[in-house]
């Protein structure tokens, strides 16, 4: 393998394990996790189905391997975050239920609140975890090695062993792999890695070029200004840790509703074994009855079961209409959005430049054939769409092109009919006949945020094509649904002003915000969640990955980068803007669904614990009430299920 090959070429597993060799640890607890919450519920099952054939030790010891199977890991968790934290937890409370369960008896009952919290609690290892990949994937877009210019040799090294004032050679075809400026050379590069455009930026002597960005046409040499550690593309590596890190209001409130909850219970069990027997007058074997009954029926088994079926049954839902969520935390939020941010290329729009407007000095000079023929020996982005446009107003035919040269970042020139022509930028080809050309078309063009290509001859400007990056069919309406449930839309683009004015007001985006860095992106999130309690971000790229860790709920279009879709919080798998309604409205429904469920665990809870205590519930009933409260939760949450 060559120098270059090897520069450009990395092997995605061995990026990942290396950058991120947590992500396969965690990847095994958890399915350590689900296999031993499986074999709890099997031996469960066995036991209850054997029930009277094996003999009573036999069962028991069924049931104690369940315990053991199923509990040691959130045991584990319990107890150590008991002793790190010096605070109680719920993991201990369901521990001490099921325990107070079989201890007086009822081993399948205190068996199936250790099954169904060991289930619950791998299914939020697995969202958890998976929001974490998104460091490795974007760990494989940077160039690990360079090849280093010293007394006009090149040396292939590490990135990490470049220093500040370091020249580096970067072939057409590579990423640039640290930030510089340009001391030799001209080139056009893709920075939709940074800046999201997709329409590549020419490049001279003495530009700023980015990690990541890729090198179109012609080979540059750079000048490291930034150790390869403090380059733009590790601040959004690090924005993206940062975000991510940062714990929402919900979770912050649930842990410490969780110790509280936890308190008061036991504390109530201890009360309830010792007052009503000096109190009522209660014998001591009623009293601790009475005590354990409460331990199980104040266990917080519906309180779970009516979030997790629930969400699950959501999150399914939305897979099949073409909506992936990563986690309940995120549908839960989508129904309080009030402010969404979208990214503009490839999530507005479609991503990539067509013609929009063709003019020519005449029609019997066959101009379309001739710039349609000179534009099939480039590869820029911008000639492919000409050379599309041709071949679709029949401009078919493969002209004879001689000398074609490519005049870096302003265009190219060559020879067809034994006649020279200019291919460009208005700069490149005259820039004042330019905008003369066909009274002064031109300028009416670039004030719609389109870009302008010329064709020139000896004799003077031949004829201009124009090219945007269009919006897709189904943006417009997706915007005015969503402003219509009162949601404030706004646009955040690295585009230039002009431009970014212009799809904004095609697209019907309240507002928007132009020439912004993934830092920008960022700040711009930031100032929207100063303004709005729930902002959503949606994006498709890896320089939306930072926004998107830091809204509250970050949506990636499924055609976007890896990188996006691992940081995103909920992915249209199919790029359909229209379906954050169908998931607003899915939300919606959850989250009703969910305070229905709530608010009958607590009600059926609180009966329990009434009825215990005035004597009118025995430990069958208990359990009765308790599990058959679960059940209906659970049947509830269900229904999310249905379309």
């Amino acid at each position: 393998m060559s120098a270059e090959s090897k520069a450009m070429n990395t092997s995605p597993s061995t990026t990942s394990t290396t950058h991120n060799p947590s992500a396969f640890i965690a990847r095994v607890r958890n399915n350590g996790e689900l296999i031993a919450a499986i074999i709890s519920g099997m031996i469960i099952l066995s036991a209850w189905l054997t029930e009277g054939i094996l003999s009573d030790p036999a069962t028991v010891g069924l049931y104690i391997s369940a315990f053991i199977i199923g509990g040691f890991a959130k045991a584990k968790e319990g107890v150590q975050e008991t002793i790190e934290d010096k605070d109680l937890n719920v993991e201990m409370l369901m521990i001490f239920a099921a325990i107070g369960s079989a201890s007086i008896g009822y081993w399948t009952e205190g068996a199936i609140l250790i099954f169904i919290f060991a289930m619950s609690g791998a299914l939020e290892t697995y969202t958890m975890n998976k929001s974490q990949r998104e460091i490795s994937s974007l760990m494989d877009l940077q160039p690990e090695e360079a090849l280093r210019v010293h007394n006009g040799n090149t040396e292939l090294v590490h990135v990490s062993e470049l220093t500040i004032g370091d020249h580096i050679l970067v072939k057409a075809g590579e990423r640039v792999p640290s930030d510089g400026e340009i001391v030799k050379g001209n080139t056009s590069l893709d920075e939709a890695a940074i800046t999201g455009e997709s329409v590549p930026v020419s490049k001279e002597i003495g530009a700023e070029v980015f990690a990541g960005t890729v090198n179109i046409n012609g080979s540059i040499t750079v000048k490291i200004t930034k150790r390869s550690n403090e380059t733009l593309f590790q601040k959004i590596i690090q924005l993206v840790q940062s975000a991510q890190s940062e714990k929402s209001p919900s979770q912050l409130f649930i842990e410490r509703f969780e110790g509280t909850y936890v308190k008061v219970v036991l504390i109530a069990v201890a009360l309830m074994m010792f007052i009503p027997h000096y109190a009522f007058g209660w014998s001591w074997q009623d009293t601790i009855y009475r005590a354990m009954i409460l331990l199980v029926v104040a266990s917080p088994c519906a309180l779970v079961a009516s979030i997790m079926p629930a969400t699950l049954s959501a999150i399914s839902n939305g897979a099949r209409n073409g909506i992936l969520f990563k986690g309940g935390v995120h549908l839960e939020n989508l129904s309080h959005l009030q402010a969404i941010a979208f990214d503009k290329t490839g999530t507005l729009t479609n991503g990539k430049p067509v013609v929009t407007d063709a003019y020519f000095r005449s029609e019997d000079e066959n101009l379309l054939e001739i710039f349609t023929s000179i534009e099939r020996e480039s590869n820029h982005p911008l000639a492919q769409a000409i050379v599309k446009y041709g071949e679709e107003n029949n401009a078919t035919e493969h002209l004879d092109v001689f000398n074609m040269q490519d005049v870096s970042g302003n265009g190219v020139t060559a020879s067809v009919y034994d006649k020279e022509w200019k291919i460009g930028k208005a700069a490149f080809v005259g820039e004042e006949e330019a905008f003369h050309f066909q009274n002064g078309i031109a300028e009416k063009l670039a004030n719609e945020g389109k870009t302008l290509t010329f064709i020139a001859d000896e004799n003077g400007i031949a004829g201009l094509i124009a090219l945007k990056d269009t919006i897709r069919k189904d943006t417009k309406r997706a915007i005015q649904t969503l402003r219509r449930n009162g949601i404030y839309t706004v646009m955040l683009t690295g585009d230039h002003e002009t431009t970014a004015k212009a799809i904004a007001k095609e697209c019907g985006i309240d507002n928007y915000v132009a020439e912004c860095l993934p830092e920008d992106k960022v700040e711009q999130v930031k100032l929207l969640r100063q303004s709005f309690d729930n902002v959503a971000m949606v994006g498709d790229g890896i320089n939306d990955a930072p926004a998107l860790a830091t809204a509250n709920v970050g949506i990636a279009m499924g055609e976007g980068t890896d990188v996006a879709l691992e940081t995103a919080d909920v992915v249209l798998m199919k790029n359909d803007l229209p379906k954050i309604s169908n998931a607003l409205s899915l939300s919606t429904k959850m989250n009703r669904i969910v305070k229905q469920n709530v608010i009958f665990s607590i009600l059926v809870i609180m009966l329990l614990i009434i009825s215990n205590f005035l004597q009118f519930l025995n430990l069958p009933l208990g359990v009765v009430g308790h599990e058959g409260s679960t059940i209906l939760v659970i049947l509830n949450g269900l229904r999310l299920l249905r379309s």
